[in-house]
């Protein structure tokens, strides 16, 4: 029998294979994504139907195969059923999942994408924050760990820190009052805006859903992470279209 691994991991993406198989992806902490079918999962009393479904978080005893992984066994920690409870966290939180899958590697050591992804989920759940903001937080983050983000430190154009005033995306970052004027695509910003995504850049994923903000600064982190994603992002998330129009109710 061919060897087995233990990693540590959640279910980012579940598909249903034949009559009663799955093959899910794991995002992990030791191999980064991880593909592995798992026998018999849509078969009732499986034991294995539940750790196989989407957000399962735990630990993950695989074999390897010729061609692919099959999963054996999990020890789950952490199910995270109460999204699906909020349509709105549910879509949030596929998103995240998405995102997550996207920038994953194989055979690449994901601790910090992992992290984020299960402090974003943590965050939906308590329902402490606002749910855009868990958003615009859990976007920038992940654009922070695969280390393409814009300049919110200093000004693109003249490199002072001091009086920066807008976004813009053509300049990869925020410029000064004195520059703004060198760029048309310019985002007013509010300081606390600024400072958000100053904070986010540079905290500690423990203290990243620890803050909250006014409306005003929740629609310039709408638009400045609206561009990002745009700019970053190659693809369209299938979650998106749908998670965009349950915003416009929130």
């Amino acid at each position: 029998m061919a060897d087995q691994i233990k990693v540590t991991g959640m279910v980012i993406v579940s598909s249903p294979i034949g009559e009663n198989d799955k093959r899910i992806v794991l995002l992990t902490k030791e191999k980064g994504k991880i593909s592995a079918f798992v026998r018999g999962a849509r078969r009732p009393g499986n034991h294995l139907m539940a750790a196989s479904d989407s957000f399962a978080f735990g630990t993950f005893y695989l074999v390897q195969g010729k061609d692919s992984y099959t999963l054996i066994n999990a020890d789950i920690s952490n199910y995270f059923r109460e999204l699906t409870e909020d349509i709105n966290k549910t879509y949030t939180a596929y998103y995240f999942l998405e995102l997550a899958e996207y920038y994953a590697v194989e055979n690449e050591e994901s601790y910090k994408m992992l992290k984020l992804l299960y402090v974003a989920l943590r965050a939906l759940v308590n329902g402490k924050i606002d749910i855009r903001l868990v958003r615009y937080v859990y976007e920038l983050k992940i654009l922070v760990i695969n280390g393409e983000y814009p300049e919110f430190s200093v000004c693109r154009n003249c490199g002072s820190s001091e009086a920066l005033t807008v976004f813009s995306m053509f300049s990869d970052g925020v410029l000064c009052k004195d520059c703004e004027r060198t760029v048309k695509d310019g985002i007013s910003l509010n300081p606390s805006t600024l400072y958000a995504l100053q904070y986010v850049v540079y905290a500690d994923f423990k203290d990243l859903y620890t803050f909250t903000v006014t409306e005003e600064v929740l629609a310039e982190l709408k638009m400045v992470m609206a561009r990002c994603i745009h700019n970053y992002i190659d693809r369209r998330m299938n979650s998106l279209d749908i998670l965009d129009v349950l915003e416009q109710n929130i």
